[in-house]
């Protein structure tokens, strides 16, 4: 069984495909953290964004691996690191390169070829899985998102206004869905959940009731 969730930044995709992945006793492939992972390695290195030639390469010899809940680059546990707001603003201008896009979705589709999975990201149902068997377009008010995100953030000790977040959200929302690799868009055969207002366990019924035929 193979399951897509796509969404822009803070509507809730990976706290619900955990969730789903639980009920289901699947594997989950938070496929957003090995972007996150290329742009915290490039970070890392000097911060040039620019240097295509060298993101490419990072992405190629990278190794990214899960355990648990936490993800690992090249044996590094990069689980908080690749969380930073820094990394989050860079992580659509790592997306958004071909050669990165097509070397990451090749590990992604292999990981799912003999094995039940659920995916969260931009392209799933898209690219990734487009013959998933069931396909979800996660989406929330942009307000809702950015106090997600603060929470979240708040939680790490890491102080940052409301406004400044909601502006790093519009902007990467407007990168992702108007990248040339893979953008954002909610496929035909894909459900609409808003979950503006809903709290996880009710989110988590949408979805399962459609993947049980409720």
């Amino acid at each position: 069984m193979q399951i897509a969730i796509d969404g822009p930044a803070g509507a809730g995709k990976s706290t619900i495909a955990k969730k789903i992945a639980e009920a289901f006793g699947i594997i989950y492939l938070d496929t957003g953290a090995m972007y996150r992972c290329i742009a915290h390695s490039i970070l890392m290195q000097g911060d040039n964004f620019n240097d295509i030639e060298k993101i490419i390469k990072l992405t190629e010899e990278a190794v990214i691996k899960f355990q648990g809940d936490h993800v690992f680059c090249n044996g590094a546990d990069v689980t908080e690191a690749i969380r930073m707001p820094l990394v989050s603003l860079h992580t659509s201008d790592v997306a958004c390169i071909k050669e990165v896009r097509k070397l990451l979705v090749e590990q992604q589709q292999k990981i799912a070829l003999d094995q039940s999975v659920i995916m969260d990201g931009r392209d799933i149902g898209s690219v990734v899985l487009p013959r998933a068997d069931y396909k979800f377009f996660l989406d929330a008010d942009i307000t809702e998102r950015a106090l997600r995100r603060k929470k979240e953030l708040d939680a790490r000790g890491i102080e940052k206004s409301l406004e400044s977040i909601k502006q790093e959200i519009e902007k990467r929302d407007d990168n992702d869905r108007n990248r040339c690799e893979g953008p954002l868009v909610q496929v035909e055969d894909a459900i609409l959940v808003d979950t503006t207002g809903k709290s996880i366990e009710e989110v988590c019924d949408v979805i399962k009731n459609h993947i049980s035929g409720v």
